[in-house]
């Protein structure tokens, strides 16, 4: 089992492909570099997704997030990127990618990228 960064996401079968429910995940320790300057930008990424066919597993999402830490990278591009690799590995149904971006330079980036229909309640 890699221990390093990768870019990949990793995929499984949905056990319950028949049934609309959602996966949540927040991941409070996101961090990468700004483009511009090359300091750290933290951030809260929150993904919220209705898998289909396949779910996204923990791990790889772990080992996907790292892999930003050494990278520059615009608040809104990341955001985005986040998504459609998540959408290219999984193919959800619906997904939903909040970037919720620290304070910097006085001011404070949430970034709401979404993807597919949210199927209703």
């Amino acid at each position: 089992m890699p221990t390093e960064p990768r870019r990949a996401l990793e995929v499984v079968p949905n056990a319950h492909p028949d049934r609309d429910y959602e996966v949540s995940l927040e991941i409070p320790e996101f961090t990468c570099l700004c483009p511009r300057t090359g300091q750290p930008d933290f951030a809260t990424i929150r993904i919220r997704y209705v898998p289909d066919r396949l779910l996204v597993e923990l791990r790889s999402v772990k080992l996907y997030i790292w892999s930003f830490r050494d990278e520059g990278a615009f608040h809104e591009d990341v955001t985005n990127r986040i998504l459609n690799d998540f959408v290219a590995a999984a193919g959800p149904r619906f997904i939903e990618v909040i970037g919720d971006f620290g304070v910097r330079g006085g001011i404070k980036t949430v970034v709401r990228a979404s993807h597919g229909k949210r199927p209703e309640a």
